[in-house]
């Protein structure tokens, strides 16, 4: 048992100097061969990772209609700001408005029939504990521009 902590120590100390050295920019070579350089470039731009790149806010759309899905399984987009929304282990906002009891006073889409279900398929009489963090899945829309160009095409099935 020992002998095998201490192996696996050892494999941890190789990635780490291995993950270090590819961040450093230097070339790792697995034999005698001759080291190249290698050039990595981040989506942060130039600003290293040890200075303050705070991201700038966007815009939250308010009451927007409701987004179409850009793939299979998508979670449906918040189309509303959730600003200052509290989700506690003993608290969900959301369930405000989304709970099924709830529904037709607030005119807001029912928690789908998905999250009553624990991993093992049974059905809950309540949001399932691994469904209950809404924004874990579903984000509000918002006006940001993507980070990088991209060639994304929707599902054809959605188009």
């Amino acid at each position: 048992m020992r002998l095998q902590q201490t192996l696996s120590h050892a494999g941890l100390v190789v990635a780490v100097a291995f993950v270090a050295a590819l961040g450093a920019g230097m070339a790792v070579a697995a034999g005698p061969a001759k080291a190249q350089e290698v050039k990595l470039q981040g989506l942060r731009g130039g600003t290293p990772l040890n200075r303050d790149n705070p991201p700038t806010a966007s815009h939250q759309e308010r009451d927007h209609a409701v987004s179409d899905r850009d793939f299979v399984q998508q979670p449906p987009l918040i189309p509303h700001t959730t600003a200052g929304y509290q989700i506690t282990r003993n608290f969900n906002k959301c369930m405000d408005c989304h709970a099924w009891q709830k529904t037709k006073t607030s005119g807001a889409t029912k928690v789908s029939v998905t999250h009553f279900r624990n991993r093992e398929g049974q059905e809950l009489d309540n949001v399932s504990p691994r469904r209950y963090f809404c924004t874990q899945c579903h984000v509000a829309q918002t006006d940001a521009k993507p980070l990088v160009e991209n060639t994304f095409q929707r599902a054809r099935g959605l188009q």
